[in-house]
């Protein structure tokens, strides 16, 4: 029930990471031993040639023995140029479709996807050879598309056609590469190193997610207990608060085994998003990332973490978000191109958003920035404050600024020791409780068994009109 896309390639020279031969050798042992000496030669095959057929990538990436295909004898219906010819025919020409199992759960492989199924079952779009002209619409309709670096290629007209127009000299690479589409266009989702890469990650990823929206988020066997302290946190943050701090640091101490799917991890980088599980419990997770421009919120990022949110409403994927956030990028190209727009996408996404929220107050959550990033004003149901945690409409030195336009010099320290801690917002709600850090995944594990039953609705609407 959840739809993939695995288009055909030819041969090339690739290098395999040792992640996925670790992966390939545990995916061997799930077979016969007929079926593993299938896999231990793809993946042989892949060391010495690189890219796969559209059979093997199918082999590799559904469990042993379990691909159903269907129409595997079909013809295209081409007549001109000679395509009418016997050796110009193929069965089962141009795609390779069926159903089958990834970890024993059902799944869909298959060329097209249809608008109707977005959120009612995951797409998944996995790019492994050339893809232009209108094909690249495909992908993008569906939840997460992911790339394989050097081989696979999205552009709407190619480096010829942009050549002959604009004058412009662009490779293939350059202009549709996966490190085009995974840094600065956004398009793509992740980029993996080779064939054998990204269908074992892609096997990885799948057990994260329902098999439609109907289903519950999965719950795996955790053998990472729910009441475990993280006592690093006490010390994570720093003293002076314009020091930044990695956020991945924070979220992997929390979330069972130190196991987060990151996605987009090259895009927007100053807002994190991925996935994780909570006492086996999938969750996603949402946080601001103040390693890159302090955490400011800025178009990109609004968009990054809008769709995100979206897509684990749409799949009752509980929210668990991490703030330390000092406000929306100022400057004219953030306001020319549309921040109130973008960073309105992200607001609306947390605020229809019906399945359980839980947020985290970090550091710095000032003016419209706090509102957005899931507070108590958006429907949160569990939000929690650390002792570094500032809630206020901004800094203190920007503030003093305005309020007394320069003539206190010392009103700096009065407005820090009255707001620049979190007993203001807790004394008015804004946040439920003042807890420890190193308390953190204890109680973010008891809300989310708490809120397990949460049942909550939406008015009834067509559609909504979120602000695209």
């Amino acid at each position: 029930r959840t739809a993939l896309a695995v288009p055909r390639g030819k041969s090339s020279i690739a290098s395999v990471s040792a992640a996925s031969v670790r992966l390939a050798l545990r995916h061997t042992c799930e077979g016969q031993h007929g079926q593993r000496l299938q896999l231990l030669s793809l993946l042989y095959c892949c060391l010495t040639l690189g890219k796969l057929t559209a059979r093997e990538r199918i082999l590799l990436l559904l469990d042993p023995d379990s691909f159903d295909e269907y129409d595997m004898f079909v013809e295209h219906r081409c007549s001109d140029f000679g395509m009418d010819s016997d050796k110009n025919k193929y069965p089962g020409d141009s795609v390779v479709t069926g159903r089958g199992r990834i970890n024993g759960r059902l799944a869909y492989v298959f060329s097209q996807r249809n608008v109707l199924c977005s959120g009612v079952v995951p797409q998944i779009s996995l790019i492994m050879g050339p893809c232009a002209g209108g094909a690249v619409y495909s992908p993008a309709l569906t939840d997460f598309t992911f790339m394989v670096k050097d081989t696979s290629y999205l552009f709407i007209t190619g480096p010829d056609v942009v050549k002959s127009v604009t004058n412009e000299d662009v490779t293939q690479e350059q202009l549709g590469g996966a490190k085009t589409h995974t840094a600065v266009s956004g398009v793509a989702h992740r980029a993996f190193e080779n064939d054998i890469d990204a269908l074992l990650n892609l096997r990885e990823f799948f057990n994260y997610l329902p098999l439609s929206n109907r289903d519950p988020a999965p719950v795996c066997e955790c053998h990472d207990p729910s009441n475990r302290l993280v006592p690093e946190l006490e010390t994570v943050v720093p003293i002076e608060s314009t020091k930044a701090y990695d956020m991945l640091d924070i979220i992997y101490s929390i979330v069972d085994e130190r196991e987060f799917f990151e996605i987009m991890p090259f895009y927007a980088r100053n807002i994190v998003v991925g996935f994780a599980r909570m006492n086996g419990r999938t969750v996603g997770i949402v946080g601001n990332q103040p390693k890159v421009a302090s955490g400011c919120l800025d178009i990109n990022s609004s968009v990054k973490g809008a769709r995100f949110v979206r897509f684990c409403d749409a799949f009752n994927i509980p929210l668990i978000t991490f703030v330390d956030v000092p406000g929306f990028l100022p400057g004219t190209a953030q306001e020319y191109g549309g921040i109130i727009r973008h960073g309105a996408k992200l607001l609306f996404a947390f605020a229809e958003a019906t399945v359980p929220k839980i947020t985290i107050i970090t550091r710095k959550a000032y003016g419209g920035a706090y509102d957005v990033m899931s507070s108590k004003h958006l429907r949160g149901d569990a939000n929690y404050a650390w002792p570094t945690a500032e809630v206020a409409v901004m800094g203190a030195k920007g503030a003093v600024q305005i309020i007394f336009r320069g003539k206190q010099t010392d009103a700096e320290a009065e407005y820090v020791d009255k707001f620049a801690n979190p007993f203001p917002a807790a004394m008015r709600g804004f946040v439920d409780d003042i807890i420890q850090p190193s308390t953190t995944r204890m109680r973010i594990c008891h809300d989310l068994d708490v809120l397990a039953s949460k049942a909550q609705s939406n008015p009834w609407k067509k559609h909504a009109n979120i602000p695209l």
